[in-house]
């Protein structure tokens, strides 16, 4: 029998959802059909959670500790949209206004800021960091030890490595740095810095450190440009540093980024 639950007011539970002990539900929280709730998981106000969704899955404890669960919290935030299918391990931190496509999954040890998006089929494999405004599209593959700073856009098929010479035991990750972009089926290797405001081109991979501006192509990657000599190609204006002319979704969606940043009177 679970014990120690707390749930808000307002909250809908459809059919055949399964809630474990140490369960804490806020305010306006929807969860639809066939989910299981496992043990110490928090769900946010506001949040809706899709059909067959698993939060705080098993880890590798459950099965070497004759099926007994160990205290593997699961904190997600306020207002998030899991869609259909999304699992979720213990021992991760979400902050608010998170959401999954379908089928997502994320492995435990992960800590993700604020308005985050994972795509469906997309798969963090753990012990990540990942910061706020983080876009990820579907069918990327997050290796263990990836670090992904404010305002990185991954699209589909982006595949982070962590294994230098494999198989061996020590995982080297990545790191991208804030308003860096990896489009359509890149694959990067482990131990890469990739500075901000980069641009790495659809289907490259990427061996070396990619500098700030830098525009990689290629197999393996290369310097084929800067991203500051990009320009749109209906208007003619120059397209980056992207955060001056794009901010769908942004918090300077209602102005302009110099506008948003100035008003933050950071010293």
């Amino acid at each position: 029998m679970a014990e120690n639950r707390k749930i808000g007011t307002g909250v809908i539970i459809k059919d055949n959802v399964v809630l474990g002990d140490n369960v804490t539900i806020g305010d306006n929280v929807y969860i639809d059909y066939n989910c299981i709730i496992r043990d110490n998981v928090t769900i946010g106000a506001g949040s809706t959670i899709g059909a067959d969704c698993i939060l705080g899955e098993y880890q590798m404890d459950f099965y070497k500790n004759n099926r007994k669960n160990g205290v593997h919290p699961l904190i997600i935030g306020e207002n998030a949209i899991l869609r259909s299918g999304t699992i979720i391990y213990g021992d991760c931190n979400i902050g608010d206004n998170f959401q999954t496509g379908h089928k997502a999954c994320i492995r435990e040890f992960s800590q993700i800021g604020n308005n985050v998006s994972v795509g469906t089929l997309s798969d963090i494999q753990g012990f990540c960091k990942i910061g706020n405004y983080v876009r990820m599209h579907s069918y990327c593959h997050i290796a263990q030890k990836t670090i992904l700073e404010d305002y990185v856009m991954l699209f589909p098929r982006v595949t982070f490595t962590n294994d230098p010479t494999p198989p061996c035991e020590n995982l080297v990750g990545t790191t991208v740095k804030s308003f860096a972009v990896i489009t359509t089926s890149v694959t990067i290797l482990p131990g890469i810095v990739i500075e901000g405001d980069s641009l790495i081109a659809a289907g490259a991979t990427v061996t070396k450190d990619v500098k700030e501006f830098s525009v990689i192509g290629g197999v393996p990657g290369k310097v084929i440009g800067d991203v500051r000599d990009i320009k749109n190609h209906v208007t003619g204006e120059r397209v980056y540093p992207w955060r001056y002319t794009f901010k769908r979704g942004l918090p300077w969606e209602d102005s302009d980024y110099e506008t948003w940043y100035n008003s933050l009177n950071i010293k």
